[in-house]
């Protein structure tokens, strides 16, 4: 009977860890679904649990991880990844700094967006999920057209994103002249977003505002397949279709999603098309090998600014002038990268990543028709050692990145206004560039644990930029090539942190940072290049505090900090789409950001989630004179004054409610501060619920609606703006009124 009963009962063995520290996990409720037994793990994370026959579906669940429900198939020794719930912060390890390291005892403002974070907001819209970070503001003008600054860093940006670096899975998303475009990246395929908030040019050279590091969704264990539609107002409709497979040593996803809506407003049409794969395969000795692949393809008309009229009156209309044109932006882009890491031994590992971007572009605008192609190659190779120093126990990061840019532009006549109803025709060239642009960094971090409670960090980046220009255009009289290298800039940085208690630290830093000018901000108004023009540059000094309370349920941060920025580079308009740039003075960014997460567990399966984040910000020209105006002592403009954002998120069992409120102070619109927008609020609401039909075979249904309130307000603005002619200045892009969508998706397990 002893013998029988063996066979009929046998055991599936393995080691539950922490995916974030590769630690164990003690205490994990080992659940067979099948037969309802359960057993706990270890202190060590191993676990021993019966079965009859495979395959067999576990659940694993533990306090401060997401329960996991697995199928095995196979006999033999699992190991059990865990993730950590956002709530226990102090297990999250930071993976984008060059040592990793706990979140709570890194010396530097970092912000984590979870794939839960992202859960609950639109799935349309990627960047404002970034409006959740304490220091960051969106502004949105359309699907296509968004702007993020940093603590105030890039406010003054025209159109897109830039002194901002971002890089996803490794591979830069950043252009080597510093413009930035998250638009087209469906939070689908995201896993996890970090922010390094304030320069931080030691880690990544030209990046004054910050940095983002976006991380590629992956496959659970097992292998899915799913499969998501979405519809909403404005005729939207979002349909997506993922695929994964994750072993103990290959892990493969793969998404492809096909967005499309009409838009809120006239000439708004957008139409976006995308597929990545993200393939991660484990090599002998614990070396691994990973492949990402992101393809998008866009087609986005642009309804442009409006005046202050329009935008009380009739926000739903575009500019005339683009509306007349029908102008849109169009292109196909690309990312393929590679990336080795190998373990010489358990103290000494390499990363080497190698990248190819490409962008060909499209663009029909009332005052011209622009092309663009981009192709972008580089390598980047990163050491990292664990060693002891005068006894203490030392981590050293060092290496050095290369990347070329090669970038073509050519400028049409917009015969639109000959061609009546038709919207854009090409007509005669205007102009025709080459740029070639040579971007490198060499970096090296040293961080010491002096004793067990006090650790310091000092780091370094010695960065060189320069471009090329070719003026190939032979028609007009103005010839543009050029050479434009700028000076080797050094960026230094130290940081340091005490815990006062386990999951409580002070940490306080100073680093240095900077941006490069664009090449278009370095042309004159005659077409030369203005080689005096230099490289803005800001030091970053701040103090703050990380702390978990009532056993790790409850989070709080709070940083105190100050920028002070010199050879600040004005984009000064000299005509409806051009510009020129100069250094005009010095800006200071004081601020203050604080975060508060709190977890309540009155019963099991039912969670209650309340989170507070807020930024009071304190910009201002330090010294700032344009032609015969003195602007110094003015705040900045296209920052708000503050914005408070509350969120309450409640969930029973599969059922998810997620509430927000955003609100955010005044914006000035000028550098006079003649003009401000006013405060405004959001309210956003989404509720999910998830269920199984059959045993395999999952189905989620979502709902929720933006902008509950249906407020009237400006979601993006554009600073300085001139009224050309008789014509009122067009400062404003409308936010979106109330709007709905809902959805329903399956996922299959096989």
């Amino acid at each position: 009977m002893f013998y029988l009963g063996t066979i009929n009962a046998q055991q599936i063995e393995g080691i539950v860890k922490n995916t974030s520290t590769e630690l164990p996990v003690g205490n994990v409720i080992v659940q067979n679904l099948d037969s309802q037994t359960q057993v706990l793990s270890a202190p060590n994370g191993a676990f021993q649990i019966d079965y009859k026959t495979l395959p067999v579906d576990l659940r694993f669940s533990a306090s401060g991880f997401e329960s996991l429900n697995i199928q095995i198939k196979e006999e033999g020794v699992v190991n059990i990844y865990l993730i950590p719930l956002l709530e226990n912060l102090s297990e999250v390890i930071i993976r984008g700094t060059h040592i990793p390291g706990e979140l709570h005892r890194i010396p530097a403002a970092v912000s984590v967006l979870s794939r839960q974070d992202l859960e609950k907001t639109d799935p349309t819209n990627f960047a404002q999920a970034f409006n959740n970070v304490p220091g960051v503001y969106v502004n949105q003008g359309a699907l296509n057209t968004t702007k993020l600054n940093i603590r105030g860093v890039g406010a003054r940006s025209q159109y897109s994103t830039n002194r901002i670096q971002a890089y996803f899975n490794g591979f830069p998303l950043t252009t080597a002249e510093g413009e930035l475009t998250l638009d087209d990246i469906d939070p689908e395929a995201i896993s996890r977003v970090e922010v390094i908030k304030g320069p931080a040019s030691s880690l990544y050279g030209a990046g004054l505002g910050g940095v983002i590091n976006l991380f590629a969704e992956e496959a659970g264990r097992g292998t899915t397949a799913s499969v998501n539609t979405l519809f909403g107002s404005y005729n939207m409709t979002r349909k997506s279709v993922s695929a994964s497979h994750g072993s103990d040593n290959t892990n493969v996803f793969i998404n492809y999603n096909d967005l499309q809506t009409d838009g809120f407003r006239e000439n708004g049409e957008y139409e976006r098309k995308s597929l990545l794969a993200n393939v991660k395969l484990q090599t002998a000795g614990g070396n691994s090998l990973n492949f990402l692949t992101n393809f998008t393809r866009l087609k986005a008309f642009i309804p442009s600014s409006i005046t202050e009229e329009a935008l009380i009156n009739s926000p739903e209309s575009a500019a005339s002038n683009w509306a007349a044109a029908k102008g849109f932006e169009s292109y196909d882009r690309g990312m393929l990268g590679v990336s080795y890491e190998h373990l010489f031994s358990p103290t000494l590992a390499n990363t080497t990543t190698v990248y190819l971007n490409f962008r060909d572009a499209y663009e029909p605008r009332p005052f011209d028709i622009l092309k663009e192609e981009r192709v972008s190659a580089g390598a980047r190779s990163r050491f990292n050692l664990e060693t002891a120093v005068f006894e203490k126990l030392t981590r050293i990061s060092f290496g050095a990145e290369y990347y070329r840019e090669w970038y073509e532009s050519g400028t049409f006549e917009n015969l639109y206004r000959e061609f009546e109803n038709i919207g854009s025709v090409l007509g005669s060239r205007l102009s025709n560039n080459e740029q070639d642009r040579n971007y490198s960094n060499i970096f090296a971090q040293l961080e010491m644990e002096l004793s067990a409670k006090f650790k310091i960090e000092t780091g370094v980046n010695i960065n060189s930029t320069q471009y090329r220009l070719t003026d190939l255009f032979v028609e007009d009289e103005v010839d543009q090539t050029g050479d434009y290298k700028f000076k080797t800039i050094l960026s230094p940085r130290i940081g340091a942190t005490y815990e006062l208690q386990r999951g409580k630290n002070f940490y306080a830093s100073v680093s240095h940072g900077f941006s490069t000018p664009t090449v278009a901000e370095t042309l004159t108004p005659e077409g030369q290049i203005n080689t005096d023009l230099l490289p803005e540059t800001g030091i970053n000094y701040e103090a703050g505090f990380k702390g978990n309370w009532l056993g790790n349920n409850l989070y709080t941060e709070v940083a105190f900090y100050s920028i002070q920025i010199e050879d600040l580079l004005v984009a000064q308009r000299v005509a409806e789409d051009r510009y020129i740039g100069r250094n005009a003075g010095k800006t200071t960014h004081n601020g203050v950001e604080m975060f508060i997460n709190y977890l309540y567990v009155p019963f099991e399966d039912f969670s209650i989630k309340p989170y507070f984040n807020a930024s009071f910000n304190f910009f201002e020209f330090k010294e700032f004179e344009d032609r015969d105006n003195n602007f110094s002592g003015n705040k900045i403009p296209g920052v708000p004054e503050s914005t408070v954002n509350l969120g309450l998120d409640i969930s029973y069992g599969s059922f998810s409610i997620y509430s927000n409120l955003l609100a955010v102070g005044e914006i000035p619109l000028n550098d006079a501060n003649s003009l401000f927008t006013n405060n405004y609020k959001l309210v956003n609401l989404k509720a999910t619920y998830g269920f199984e039909v059959l045993k395999n075979l999952e189905i989620t249904v979502s709902g929720g609606v933006n902008n509950a309130l249906d407020d009237k307000y400006a979601s993006s603005v554009l600073t300085n703006a001139i009224g050309f002619g008789a014509a009122a200045p067009r400062y404003y892009y409308p936010g979106n009124p109330r709007n709905y969508y809902t959805g329903i998706g399956g996922t299959f397990r096989f």
